[in-house]
């Protein structure tokens, strides 16, 4: 090997099995390039995306199926099923009515299974890359991997309606927040937020929440018994209490009008 150039390229998953961000150690960092693929997606968002429908092919029994018979034809019925039309699509493979129909049917629904995902994914980053002392909420740890795509690929059916789908997504990511370490209330919470599937008692809740992560990392590594900290936390409480009779008072003016 004696005067060659050597390439050594190495892929690594992000994701930790309790969620925290993966690291490279220091002595590899400096002497490599590191590239991360959810920060560099760019204008390669959409193949991206794709490729969550693509890894979960054979995870669902009816999609199976179609991409046994043809790949081409899986990627004009993803067209078939994001648009609704079959306007220029030319399939390669014979497939029945009935066929059709529950193959458009099953990606209608990994396609909202994707988005979910999606959206999961890209807060796992943003969060991951921010330093804890500029955090305003608690991290979010929940993943949005292939993993879970196929996982949730292969309880997806023809007939199962937009109720079930969603309910199928919470259940899933409920187990998924129940593994973590810490912080398992507030990661569903967030989960809900960015899907807006919160309800009125829990955007309250995850107000809340959000106001105690602040105030807890403002005292954080503070001496309990210091004179000055103890009338912090006293003044703390004080314009909790104020905030609480101000939302008593808005309720009562909306209950009136």
């Amino acid at each position: 090997m004696r005067g060659k150039k050597v390439c050594v390229v190495m892929a690594g998953n992000p994701y930790t099995e309790s969620g925290e961000k993966f690291q490279v150690p220091d002595m590899l960092a400096n002497r490599a390039d590191i590239y991360n693929l959810g920060d560099i997606i760019g204008d390669t968002k959409e193949v991206f995306s794709l490729s969550y429908i693509e890894n979960a092919l054979t995870s669902n029994s009816v999609l199976q199926k179609l991409a046994s018979k043809s790949m081409k034809d899986v990627y004009s019925i993803i067209k078939y099923a994001e648009t609704g039309s079959r306007d220029g699509l030319d399939f390669e493979a014979n497939h029945a009515t009935e066929e059709l129909n529950e193959y458009v049917n099953v990606l209608k629904k990994m396609l909202t299974v994707r988005d979910v995902i999606f959206r999961v994914n890209m807060e796992y980053i943003a969060s991951a890359a921010q330093a804890d002392e500029y955090r305003v909420e608690p991290p979010f740890l929940l993943q949005g991997s292939y993993r879970n795509m196929g996982k949730l690929a292969e309880k997806i059916v023809p007939i199962m309606n937009e109720q079930e789908l969603r309910t199928l997504l919470l259940s899933h990511y409920e187990g998924e927040a129940q593994t973590l370490t810490t912080g398992t209330e507030a990661n569903l919470l967030k989960f809900k937020e960015i899907n807006n599937w919160l309800t009125d008692e829990e955007a309250n809740r995850w107000e809340e929440i959000k106001a105690s992560f602040n105030k807890n990392k403002l005292l954080k590594g503070m001496d309990g018994n210091d004179p000055m900290i103890q009338v912090l936390g006293q003044l703390s409480a004080f314009v909790d209490g104020l905030g609480g009779i101000k939302s008593v008072l808005e309720q009562g003016v909306k209950s009136k009008k």
